[in-house]
């Protein structure tokens, strides 16, 4: 072993770096400390993430425990979150445990029972399986993600779904009327040549089963807390803003009162969140749009209500939707 964790890093590893599991051999006989990075972090973690099934095998074997932890989850955890079967098995073949609880009473073997691979782990005699409601939970993630596998890119785009309400109650409720035709056109040919103040107000809505989506391509207008005040009354909505600068930006409202802010659909489970949290942000991880949806209620058929046109479009009147 070197004398300390840099030994045999030097250079740092890039992502692709992760698979040539000749590299990685060669800098831990040279002294490369299995058990940390310089910055701290854990090179399995690392490698589930980035890496090939040889050198996740190559560092599960030389650790001292398969199953340490890294900010609270296991390499074996990140697998799975991560939605790579063939790692996950490699670090039960070197060790790791399945059922061992990791977040919020969750382990790796029972979150994959909700997931794409719910066989990848043999679930032990009388072992927890999923409830019925679970259960029902991911059969519903599964049928939002395929109705919106093709939404494509959707960066900048500001979304509300709304529950139990339909395109022509959402314009009721934000007084919106229909825009002029020549600002419209505009904005469709060239959203970012018409002033912020003008495109920020006109959203497209469209009726969906379970509620409506409001959305608008160009901006944020529609995950302003004012507008999905106006949009809650009496039910539910979450909003989201696709910030090309710093990633999926979410918002809960219910009845008008601010539930939830900054938070981050698609994002996947993270260390401090409810037991029932867990699994939504596992089914949906990656999948933002339609966690959005799940959090309202809603069952798109298809993704037109993101991807457009949309029912109508509408112009909210001026005022500040920042304050509710």
């Amino acid at each position: 072993m070197g004398t300390g964790p840099g030994d045999g890093w030097e250079g740092g590893v890039d992502w692709e770096g992760w698979r040539d599991h000749r590299d990685i051999r060669r800098r831990l006989d040279q002294g490369a400390d299995p058990e940390a990075l310089p910055c701290g972090e854990r090179p399995l973690h690392r490698a589930v993430a980035f890496g090939s099934p040889e050198v996740v095998a190559e560092l599960a074997g030389r650790v001292a425990d398969v199953d340490a932890l890294e900010e609270g989850t296991t390499a074996l955890w990140e697998a799975v979150v991560g939605h790579r079967p063939e790692i996950a098995r490699v670090l039960v073949a070197a060790g790791a445990d399945p059922w061992r609880p990791v977040l919020a009473g969750w382990s790796p073997g029972r979150l994959s029972l909700a997931g794409p691979t719910p066989d990848l782990f043999p679930l032990p005699e009388g072992g927890p399986g999923l409830s019925e409601a679970e259960s029902a939970a991911a059969r519903e993630g599964r049928r939002r993600i395929a109705a919106l596998a093709d939404v494509g890119y959707y960066d900048g785009t500001g979304l509300a779904c709304v529950a139990g309400i339909d395109a022509q109650e959402a314009v009721r409720r934000l007084a919106a009327a229909p825009p002029d035709a020549g600002l419209l056109a505009e904005l469709l040919d060239d959203p970012y040549g018409v002033d912020t103040d003008d495109s920020l107000r006109i959203v497209g809505v469209t009726t969906v089963p379970g509620g409506c989506v409001v959305t608008q391509p160009w901006g944020y207008g529609p995950q302003m807390p004012g507008v999905q005040a106006l949009l809650s009354a009496g039910t539910v909505c979450y909003g989201m803003y696709a910030n090309p600068k710093s990633g999926n930006q979410g918002s809960l409202v219910r009845d008008g009162v601010v539930e939830g802010w900054d938070l981050h659909p698609g994002g996947g489970p993270y260390t401090g969140m409810p037991h029932e949290e867990v699994l939504t942000a596992y089914i949906y991880g990656s999948h933002a749009i339609a966690e959005c949806c799940a959090h309202a209620g809603l069952f798109p058929a298809d993704p037109r209500p993101f991807t457009g046109p949309p029912d109508l479009w509408a112009e909210l009147p001026e005022r500040d939707y920042w304050q509710h």
